[in-house]
């Protein structure tokens, strides 16, 4: 008899999301950013709708912070709510006023996570997608935007990690996402948390898509 041994979980998340994480990567707002078709004014307001999405994960996870099935891979180093209210504040010193309200996708993803606050399970799989992601595909986010729009860097913190090297870190925290103690239901949870906050994120982007539309400049630039 054959015995099929379940992934480790830093595995199983990584094989459960890699198609929506390449959903969300590869929406038009993204591409356009990303590309240098869009501006300063448009990265702006992405960072308003991710504050609050912070705000809330980041409260959540502080409710649950001695419940051992969340304690290994909470760090204060990759909190990021602090550093985007602080490069909003600096864009708007810079004369950058984007007045974009808190969009309905953005809302249904802060929904998402007051509704799984007592969840620790849930609450890694939107903590792996959040933090693992800016540690990843957010250092180029910030090369770019700085190659693209000459953006300086004290609006582009929510980027800079006080973590020496990303790599290790990143391999560290995957071992300790493999050694929680979960049940196969927990596991089960943890998944589709991480694949639904890959979904919620880019509804954001198809949101932001409406309000930064293709072939037109974003509608706030410095002043």
């Amino acid at each position: 008899m054959t015995t099929t041994l379940a992934p480790p979980l830093s595995a199983a998340l990584r094989d459960h999301t890699r198609a929506a994480h390449e959903h969300a990567e590869n929406r038009g707002f993204m591409t356009r950013l990303m590309g240098g078709e869009s501006s300063v004014g448009a990265h702006q307001g992405l960072q308003r709708q991710l504050l609050p999405v912070y705000e809330h994960l980041e409260s959540a996870c502080a409710t649950r912070r001695d419940d051992p099935r969340l304690a290994p891979l909470l760090d204060p180093a990759l909190e990021r709510a602090a550093s985007l209210r602080h490069d909003l504040a600096a864009l708007e010193r810079l004369g950058y006023a984007d007045a974009t309200p808190i969009l309905p996708a953005t809302q249904r993803y802060v929904d998402d996570l007051v509704a799984c606050a007592d969840s620790p399970a849930t609450l890694i799989g939107h903590h792996y997608t959040r933090y693992l992601g800016d540690l990843s595909g957010g250092q180029i986010i910030a090369t770019l935007m700085r190659r693209h729009y000459d953006a300086p860097d004290d609006v582009l913190t929510f980027y800079r990690f006080d973590i020496a090297k990303p790599k290790t870190y990143k391999d560290a925290y995957r071992a300790r996402l493999d050694e929680l103690a979960l049940t196969p239901q927990e596991q089960d949870e943890a998944l589709d948390a991480a694949g639904r906050a890959f979904a919620l994120n880019a509804a954001v982007f198809d949101a932001l898509d409406a309000c930064y539309p293709a072939g037109a400049n974003a509608r706030t630039e410095a002043v």
